[in-house]
């Protein structure tokens, strides 16, 4: 009965998707697409913003150009530079008063996932300062229009910057979990390749994977429609074709910039289709152990390919085709197999790998609920997993 209960839901919530209004970040993409943005600053009327990135990118001075931009259109901006990987309530909150004490107008978010989800996190804040993050954890809990959100994506992976949720971290309960509203959704995204260049090639590479778990779990997912499965074989084909390309050699800008074109559509197919139990297993890690999020699902992904077994082989052989990985005397399980052992081959050659260090027998029965909960009844998986499922797949991951 529970299953039927699950599917029952996940059916009511494509179909109230249908009629849900999306929206579209408005794009700047290319080469120096970025210092574009100062002027559309000014061109809206938006004189004070927040900038929330890490201190990576801190450090680096990948905002210079940037920054002096800002200064140069007579921005006034103010920065918030310390957002941790799997980004906390305390760096929202942190985040949240600056940008209240210095009246700022707008949110941009510079760097990889977490910064972008700490800064739709500030815009969750900023839109209902009387709930806190807790409290808007889980679907449609803002609905209302936030501060205007700038994305700038400094990987090639996450797709945050067009997707409607925020995935943030308790560190006080090892809890990891998701802000899930259209009001999320930037308002912008630049795409630019130079951003991503001098990108470390173990970030290049599970930031990748990471978007081929997005497209892969929009595609063979219960809530695709024909919009989201056009996105999500897009995504996959560029990433089977750029990807490798961009690890081993990072200057080549075309295969950046269609890493990053991939990471967005994928992000464009799980926003509306959403994702599946790759996604529950690795958010709990990632509470539980701080394991950056590219790296889990990269992991994670073949095992849990794996485990839905005949429920998958369909939509796996069709993506098999799609990269051309395939005879033509195969069978659909044959192709199915192909596609997953790709992935496998792939995570090898960029050094992924197949294990999750760490995982303790003490955690595993809290993850296992917490993943179980994640999952049930909101992702519309091939196959609904029991709490013997994810037992079993723990078992798997681990060292």
């Amino acid at each position: 009965m529970y299953k039927v209960y699950c599917r029952v839901f996940q059916g009511v919530m494509k179909i109230v998707s249908l009629f849900m209004p999306w929206r579209e970040p408005e794009l700047l993409e290319g080469e120096n697409s970025l210092i574009k943005l100062p002027e559309l600053f000014k061109s809206i009327k938006i004189n004070n913003v927040l900038i929330v990135t890490d201190p990576g990118i801190a450090s680096v001075g990948l905002m210079g150009e940037f920054l002096d931009h800002l200064r140069f259109e007579g921005i006034e901006y103010v920065v918030y530079d310390k957002t941790v990987p799997n980004p906390t309530v305390e760096n929202i909150e942190e985040a949240y008063q600056l940008y209240i004490s210095n009246n700022c107008m707008g949110i941009v978010a510079f760097g990889g996932g977490s910064p972008l989800d700490c800064a739709k996190g500030v815009g969750a804040r900023a839109t209902r300062p009387d709930k806190s993050i807790s409290q808007m954890k889980g679907l449609l809990k803002i609905l209302k229009k936030t501060p205007p959100l700038f994305a700038i994506p400094t990987t090639a992976g996450t797709g945050s910057e067009a997707t409607a949720a925020a995935v943030v971290s308790n560190k006080k309960t090892n809890e990891k979990y998701v802000l899930m509203d259209l009001s999320l959704i930037p308002h912008y995204a630049v795409l630019d390749p130079l951003l991503i260049v001098n990108l470390p090639k173990h970030i290049t590479a599970t930031t990748g994977i990471d978007a081929l778990t997005h497209a892969v779990e929009a595609y063979i997912g219960k809530g695709n429609t024909t919009e989201t499965k056009k996105y999500s074989l897009k995504a996959i084909q560029l990433i089977f074709e750029n990807l490798y390309e961009s690890y081993s050699n990072g200057a080549n800008i075309q295969a950046r910039k269609n890493m990053q074109k991939a990471a967005y559509l994928a992000g464009m197919a799980f926003t509306r289709a959403y994702v599946g139990n790759v996604h529950a297993i690795a958010h709990t890690l990632g509470g539980f152990y701080s394991t950056p999020h590219g790296l889990a699902n990269a992991v994670i992904l073949p095992y849990v390919l794996e485990y839905y077994g005949e429920t998958v082989h369909k939509p796996l052989s069709e993506l098999a085709d799609i990269v051309g990985i395939v005879d033509p005397t195969d069978t659909t399980e044959q192709k199915a197999m192909k596609f997953i052992e790709a992935i496998k081959k792939l995570n090898v050659k960029m050094e992924i790998p197949n294990k999750i260090s760490g995982i303790m027998d003490a955690d595993i029965p809290v993850m296992i609920n917490r993943a179980f909960k994640e999952a049930n009844p909101l992702y519309p998986v091939p196959k609904i997993f029991s709490k013997e499922d994810f037992f079993h797949l723990y078992q798997l991951l681990r060292e």
